[in-house]
């Protein structure tokens, strides 16, 4: 994990709707502001942040640079600020959205592993096995 970074992005590299984002993401990152981390890697340990890997398979986590650890919407609105999309991060929290927000994002991540196989992607985790996803 790149310690100059101020933000990780966890992502689950077997998600193809979460490769695509990480690679736009990767596009508009020219400041080097946030680092990404593919939970699937071999060297990946979801135990050193206190989760496990299905916790951390079943909605999206990153780590700022001291250590704190957050997921949800509250991720996306960091990640957004970081690659130059205030204006979108800015929306994400707003208190009168941020419940729909939330809704919508838990509906996402419950989702997204039917969405993820219609695209193309494999159902099974390092984390032991298919029903993760």
């Amino acid at each position: 994990m790149s310690t100059r970074a101020d933000f990780i992005l966890f992502y689950d590299g077997l998600c193809p709707i979460c490769r695509r984002e990480v690679a736009w993401l990767r596009r508009r990152n020219q400041n080097a502001k946030l680092g990404f981390v593919d939970i699937n890697a071999a060297e990946f340990k979801a135990e050193v942040y206190g989760k496990t890997m299905s916790e951390l398979v079943a909605e999206i986590h990153g780590v700022y640079e001291d250590g704190r650890l957050i997921k949800d919407v509250a991720v996306f609105e960091v990640v957004y600020q970081a690659v130059g999309l205030g204006w979108l991060a800015a929306l994400l929290r707003c208190p009168v959205l941020k419940p729909v927000w939330n809704v919508l994002y838990r509906g996402f991540a419950k989702s997204r592993p039917g969405l993820g196989r219609l695209l193309g992607g494999k159902a099974c985790h390092r984390s032991g096995g298919c029903s993760n996803w």
